[in-house]
């Protein structure tokens, strides 16, 4: 995402992580995605890390869609911000910025491949 669209969510409501700690642990209840605008976060389940997300990018956006429990854990890799995005946020930015809808379906979308991808190779390893 460009820094333009960065821009948008200076509102005062950063959150600081330090490196290590945890943004949110899978089976956490959420309501919110987060976007990152500095650091590392990276999105795995106990040792398995699925995917390191810099600046830009959207953590978090599965709970945001629909309500449900996390499926992954975050934790931030570096010292690192990120702002939350609520549903009404995220309305409005549906709204002001059509491509931010785009921007985050291709997310899940990318991540729905690849962990598809990773089961496929986890049954062709078992046959």
């Amino acid at each position: 995402m460009s820094e333009n669209f960065l821009g948008s969510f200076r509102n005062g409501e950063e959150m600081r992580l330090d490196a290590g700690q945890v943004l949110f642990k899978k089976g956490d209840v959420g309501h919110e995605a987060y976007v990152v605008r500095s650091g590392e976060l990276q999105i795995l389940d106990g040792n398995q890390v699925f995917e390191t997300v810099g600046p830009g990018g959207i953590v978090g956006e599965m709970a945001l869609v629909d309500g449900g429990p996390r499926s992954a854990t975050v934790r931030a890799i570096s010292a690192s911000e990120v702002n939350p995005l609520d549903e009404r946020r995220f309305l409005f930015m549906v709204q002001q910025t059509p491509y931010f809808a785009l921007r985050l379906m291709r997310v899940m979308s990318t991540r729905l491949r690849a962990m598809n991808s990773r089961n496929t190779e986890l049954d062709q390893a078992d046959a």
